[in-house]
């Protein structure tokens, strides 16, 4: 608490942008919840591509200082004005409005109450932080955007990666013929998550298969989404994450396919649904490493590497 009795508290800051080196723990203000908000004592904060992203160059946020995350799991510390869904002491997890409501590398944060939605009660923190901005991207792209249905077949770029290993899971729950890309070494770990097909990204063109594909989720645009084009059937759908090549559209139009571009939604429905499903193991996070807030520069530095299977996640309490 400061001299003049303001509550503060530690959070993984940056005043300037850059590498992994400007982010340093710095004393804040504690903030305090608005109408319709919660104020969050963070347990554990998952640490997405989109995390780093914003640390190195602008991107969506103002220019620093900022706090970066939104993937966060703790315990309800305060309600603002209006807020019925929760009380102080329920464990919560949620993903915080993408891209401006960031803030959770921090050991508290406040957001919208409906962005968040109950732990289950068997799910630690650190794997209740690792899925929310994850698996609400994987579940808005292949259930609200692609309705992937049963009998289908899906075709996941990355995987192995964060959003692509929890897509698979998903995409296998809802019936579907499953092919993810990744490195021959992570072939193992996408069979043991139910991947029905694999191929090795360095040796393999993902366009060869045999029967052509009802969806694409694309978790790298550029090239590999106006590639993907023609590996879909027409009236097959290519959902992006990332701005494809130039000729992506045209390439789609062409070929009779539906191409999206997608930016996450904080959801909680989506939460709800993603609850359940962690609730009684038919989605599981694989958190490949864990770091305290104060080295979590050091976890933007391996994340950065490109080769994590899974996710990272920052552990605050």
């Amino acid at each position: 608490m400061t001299s003049n009795g303001t509550p503060v508290m530690l959070a993984l800051h940056q005043t300037a942008l850059g590498g992994p080196e400007v982010l340093r723990p710095t004393e804040l203000p504690r903030p305090e919840p608005g109408p319709g908000e919660i104020l969050v004592a963070v347990h554990a904060a998952g640490l997405n591509p989109t995390d780093f992203k914003h640390r190195a160059v602008r991107v969506f946020l103002p220019p620093p200082p900022l706090t970066l995350g939104w993937d966060v799991s703790g315990t309800v510390v305060e309600t603002g004005f209006g807020v019925t869904l929760f009380r102080p002491g329920d464990e919560v997890f949620g993903m915080l409005p993408y891209p401006h409501g960031a803030g959770s590398h921090a050991e508290y944060v406040t957001g919208p109450a409906r962005a968040f939605a109950a732990k289950p009660a068997g799910v630690s923190h650190v794997q209740a932080a690792a899925l929310p901005l994850a698996a609400l991207t994987a579940w808005q792209a292949l259930v609200d955007t692609a309705d992937l249905r049963a009998g289908q077949r899906v075709l996941i770029h990355a995987a192995a990666g964060g959003v692509g290993h929890l897509a698979v899971q998903l995409a296998k729950e809802r019936g579907a013929h499953v092919t993810g890309t990744a490195s021959a070494p992570k072939h193992d770990f996408l069979r043991e998550l139910g991947a029905d097909a694999c191929v090795d990204y360095r040796s393999e063109d993902f366009t060869a298969a045999a029967e052509p594909y009802d969806v694409v989720l694309d978790t790298l645009g550029g090239q590999t989404a106006t590639r993907s084009v023609s590996a879909l059937r027409p009236g097959g759908v290519l959902v992006s994450l990332l701005p494809g090549a130039e000729d992506t559209a045209a390439a789609a139009e062409k070929a009779g396919v539906r191409a999206a571009v997608m930016l996450v939604e904080h959801d909680q429905s989506g939460m709800r649904a993603i609850a359940e499903r962690a609730a009684d193991g038919r989605l599981r996070a694989h958190v490949s490493g864990t770091f305290p807030l104060a080295e979590g520069a050091t976890a933007h530095a391996q994340a950065e590497t490109g080769r994590t299977t899974g996710k990272l996640v920052i552990t605050v309490r």
